[in-house]
């Protein structure tokens, strides 16, 4: 079994900040890419950040890009996802995956996922 579990949601003011983490068990990831999407109500799923193994390169959802920081810690077997000057736009279930590279992430062809952890951004 493997499993990847999101942390860190919560409610949070427009133009406020807050940190997800997502750590894996079950079997270790640290020769994976690493990634978010997430999903609002209502919506499909959209792509938010993914990282390389080795946290060399990261790519950015066009809504996301300089407001949120991938990262990882491969010893943790963990990936955060860093979102500053949060929109209201950005309210959704955001979930962490796993590939073996990060076109597979890019392409949303990847096969493990977390259960996701809500993120609520008021006005």
């Amino acid at each position: 079994q493997v499993q990847l579990v999101e942390s860190g949601g919560g409610l949070v003011q427009a133009g406020g900040s807050l940190r997800l983490s997502c750590s894996a068990s079950g079997r270790t990831f640290s020769s994976y890419a690493m990634g978010w999407f997430r999903q609002a109500p209502g919506k499909e799923r959209e792509f938010v950040a993914a990282i390389t193994w080795n946290g060399g390169t990261t790519y950015y959802g066009d809504s996301v890009k300089g407001r949120f920081t991938i990262s990882r810690d491969n010893a943790k077997n963990s990936v955060y996802l860093q979102m500053n000057s949060l929109k209201l736009e950005d309210t959704a279930v955001y979930y962490c995956t796993v590939g073996v590279n990060t076109a597979t992430i890019l392409r949303a062809g990847t096969e493990y996922w977390g259960k996701g952890t809500l993120v609520t951004v008021s006005s």
